[in-house]
Parts: C-alpha cells; sequence; structure tokens
C-alpha cells in the first residue's frame, strides 16, 4: 500500500459525519484516534467513542468502515477506550461548525470538578449574548445542555464540557 492510499484512507475517514451531531465529523470532534496500518497493510482504524454509553458508537463505527469500503479500502476498526475522549479534542473548525449549526461549544478545560456540571457563563450561538439561562442539564441528548438566550429568546443546545 502506498502513502498516497494511506492518505486517501485518512481523508475518507475524516469526512465521516457525526450521526447526532451532522455538522461535524469524526476529524473535528476528535474522536478520530489514527489511520494507520498494520504488517498485512490492512488499513487500521483507531476510533474513540464521546463517552461509553454513547448510543451512535456502533453507527459511527460502521459509517466510517462503509465510507472506506466505498472507496475500495479494506480496512478495520478498533475502538479505543483509553484515555478517555474529552470535549478538549474537538477541533476549532469544530467548534466553529457547532456554533454556525446552532449548538454553543464547550467552554472551559475538561477534567476540572465542575466540567460536567458547569455553571459558566454559555454565550448564545445566535446572537452572541452571555444572556442565557440553563433550561435543562439534559438537552437532545445527554452530552448536551439545554439552554433558551434572554437576548433573542432563542433556545440553544450547549456542548457540555466532558
Amino acid at each position: 500500500m502506498t502513502d498516497f492510499e494511506l492518505a486517501r484512507a485518512l481523508e475518507v475517514a475524516s469526512a465521516v459525519p457525526d450521526p447526532e451531531v451532522p455538522c461535524v465529523t469524526v476529524a473535528d470532534l476528535g474522536i478520530l484516534r489514527s489511520v494507520t496500518r498494520n504488517d498485512s497493510g490492512q488499513i487500521v482504524v483507531k476510533l474513540t467513542p464521546t463517552y461509553s454509553g454513547c448510543p451512535a458508537v456502533i453507527a459511527i463505527e460502521m459509517a466510517v468502515e462503509t465510507a472506506l469500503l466505498s472507496a475500495g479500502i479494506d480496512s478495520t476498526i478498533e475502538r479505543v477506550m483509553s484515555p478517555a475522549w474529552a470535549t478538549d479534542w474537538i477541533t476549532e473548525e469544530g467548534r466553529e461548525k457547532l456554533r454556525a449549526y446552532g449548538i454553543a461549544p464547550p467552554v472551559g478545560v475538561s477534567g476540572g470538578r465542575r466540567a460536567f456540571f458547569s455553571e459558566d457563563v454559555i454565550a448564545c450561538p445566535r446572537c452572541g449574548s452571555s444572556n442565557t439561562t440553563k433550561v435543562s442539564e439534559f438537552g437532545s441528548t445527554a452530552c448536551k445542555a439545554h439552554y433558551r438566550c434572554d437576548a433573542c429568546a432563542e433556545p440553544f443546545d450547549y456542548f457540555k464540557c466532558i
């Protein structure tokens, strides 16, 4: 297998969208850990779920495998659980895509005592106002909280810092 084929596999795998938040790819989220090849030349894609109970884990793995098969690339998918994924792994481009989609990206650094149930000021992704109110600790998925902007009155999800 040539370096071009490995680069193509990385390109294809990187472009797979997250099924729950389709505005970002697995690469944007930082869950695509690596694309390498083993001794037999087969592509090995390593993925880390956002959390161990994420219902989209199998769907993501299958989507990456299907994308590679469609590109004519034989691959195997490996789930990597350690180190655990953290929102710090979301790229700057991914954070901007979330904001443009109407989801406030994570604020702060993961691993802090208040990281998951943070009381940080969350800016509205639509108007930018920091005059927001948490409506519910859990939004459309467990990794998001639901907020309302008191300035523009729009509801929005906040991707919690984990």
